[in-house]
């Protein structure tokens, strides 16, 4: 008899052969799903620079507090640090941004950003979809551990 594959765990499945998840799941001896992130850091002779990872799926992460966001402040339209340690999760537009050294990246709906370079220049970012807005939910980090892993 054919065993049926529970909903859930089909998404899942689904997500990770499109690649927006990676890992198969959190079930029972398999390795636990992750979700693609870029995290911004500062360096100690403050700059801000980034590096490609991952964040864990179905894993709880302390939070006390999120807003949603569609609008954007004017100091928010020049190279700024981050005004705290927090998860930014895109959920419309793409985005280029930009760090210290020249090097850029491109963040869409799909992937996570950690901004952590709170302190220094910063970084800077445009809009490059032809979105008219950028529509993003952002969740203040409560813990030191951002759960963020490094590509290897």
């Amino acid at each position: 008899m054919k065993r049926c594959m529970p909903a859930a765990r089909k998404a899942l499945a689904m997500a990770v052969m499109a690649g927006a998840v990676t890992g198969a799941g959190a079930w029972a001896g398999e390795e636990a799903a992750r979700i693609p992130a870029i995290k911004l850091y500062s360096t100690p002779d403050h700059h801000a620079a980034f590096v490609r990872g991952t964040v864990p799926a179905l894993h709880k992460i302390p939070s006390q507090q999120f807003w949603l966001s569609n609008s954007v402040e004017p100091w928010e339209q020049n190279t700024h640090p981050a005004p705290r340690r927090q998860y930014v999760v895109p959920l419309q537009g793409v985005l280029e941004f930009r760090v210290s050294d020249g090097s850029t990246f491109r963040l869409a709906p799909g992937t996570v950003l950690l901004a952590e370079d709170t302190q220094g220049e910063g970084h800077s970012w445009k809009i490059v979809s032809n979105d008219k807005e950028w529509v993003r939910a952002y969740i203040p980090m409560v813990s030191e551990n951002d759960e963020f892993e490094a590509d290897k």
